[in-house]
């Protein structure tokens, strides 16, 4: 009997071997056979499932936006307001190694995006789907009352709430701030935003 070959899972795990290549070599190094010799695969399996490098980082980095989507879901419900949203930001921020690995490799699109059409759908997926997560915090927030007075709008904060955790990500990974000291920027920013303790 033919053996059943699980085509999705061998793509996770082509992705997880972009991640590793990243972590361990950065992402100017990963290439077919880079990616390849990760995952003990010949570079031939590997081109039946991407043919080019700018797909194979397209998937890598789609996985991880859906594997953090997936983090955010699964978070306990919240008790308190604004500690739920600190709690769900830092899922989206390098404050560990799996988490560094991650926005290394969402991050890494910035530049990529600029030249290549796919990879920049995958760069414009990203940014859409953290500033729609950064809406449903301030509304979140607003629904609980927890937003310190202020005259501008939701889509305002919104966006001021992306440009910080961006921002704050990009310093931790050029090195610019520690993982302590880019959290404790995002807690003096929601204490701001909310004239509360974010801790």
């Amino acid at each position: 009997m033919p053996k059943i070959v699980d085509h999705e899972q061998r793509r996770r795990e082509l992705a997880a071997a972009v991640w590793q290549v990243i972590a361990e070599q950065g992402v100017d190094e990963v290439s077919i056979r880079t990616v390849a010799a990760a995952a003990g695969w010949s570079t031939g399996a590997l081109r039946h499932y991407f043919a080019t490098r700018g797909e194979l980082l397209a998937f890598a980095c789609e996985q991880v936006i859906d594997q953090v989507t997936e983090r955010i879901r699964t978070l306990p419900p919240p008790t308190d307001p604004v500690r739920a949203v600190r709690a769900i930001l830092l899922e989206t921020m390098p404050v560990d190694e799996r988490r560094r690995t991650e926005a290394s490799i969402a991050f890494s699109f910035l530049a990529l995006g600029l030249g290549d059409p796919e990879l920049a759908r995958v760069q414009r997926r990203h940014f859409t789907s953290m500033y729609e997560l950064c809406v449903q915090m301030i509304e979140g927030l607003a629904a609980y009352q927890a937003l310190a007075p202020t005259t501008q709008d939701v889509p305002t904060l919104a966006r001021r709430m992306h440009a910080v955790v961006d921002g704050l990500t990009v310093h931790a990974l050029a090195g610019h701030l520690t993982a302590d000291e880019m959290v404790a920027q995002l807690n003096a920013y929601l204490s701001e935003l909310t004239g509360q303790d974010a801790v």
